[in-house]
């Protein structure tokens, strides 16, 4: 029998590899799984998916893409992480990025977004940056964003992800 539930991610750092640990526990299900995003992923485990990405140059992984880009007939829920910043115009250009690739026969459902640390080597790259004199006020402002990104995902970013879940259940007729 098909699972109800599906939450497959996409996680090099660990950050939305807990977001979607706390996706999976805000469903309400029994029918439910989760599990890592890989090129090898069945298709057609699930009635609705949430799927998950860390964000690249405002996109998500190739396997993302590729994989809801190959769903049909189903519900869709995406979530991922950022770390540029918790800026709501650039969320909804990921969003709208991402959620291009998802086929019209398909109900999509949203995008959750919430901050997620980086790796140190992108604040070395800023401070590189700033000894060298380059982008001042700009590289100052992207230095600001990692310290703050360093905090994230936090327990408010998982409440928020779980009122996400909870108005895609609402969507789909799970909470009346």
């Amino acid at each position: 029998m098909k699972m109800q539930f599906e939450v497959l991610f996409v996680s090099q750092t660990g950050n939305t590899e807990k977001l979607a640990k706390a996706v999976f526990e805000a469903i309400p299900s029994k029918s439910k799984e989760i599990q890592r995003l890989t090129r090898d992923t069945e298709l057609d485990l699930a009635e609705t998916y949430f799927i998950g990405f860390w964000t690249n140059h405002g996109t998500c992984s190739f396997e993302v893409l590729d994989y809801i880009s190959e769903l049909h007939g189903k519900n869709i829920a995406l979530f991922g992480t950022c770390g540029m910043g918790s800026d709501a115009e650039y969320y909804q250009r990921i969003s709208r990025q991402v959620s291009a690739f998802i086929p019209d026969d398909n109900q999509y459902l949203g995008t959750f977004l919430c901050q997620g640390k980086m790796p140190m080597s992108v604040r070395n790259k800023y401070e590189e940056a700033l000894t060298r004199g380059a982008y001042d006020s700009c590289t100052r402002k992207m230095i600001r964003n990692f310290d703050e990104a360093l905090l994230h995902p936090n327990q408010t970013d998982y409440e928020e992800a779980k009122k996400f879940v909870e108005g895609v259940m609402l969507k789909i007729g799970i909470y009346q």
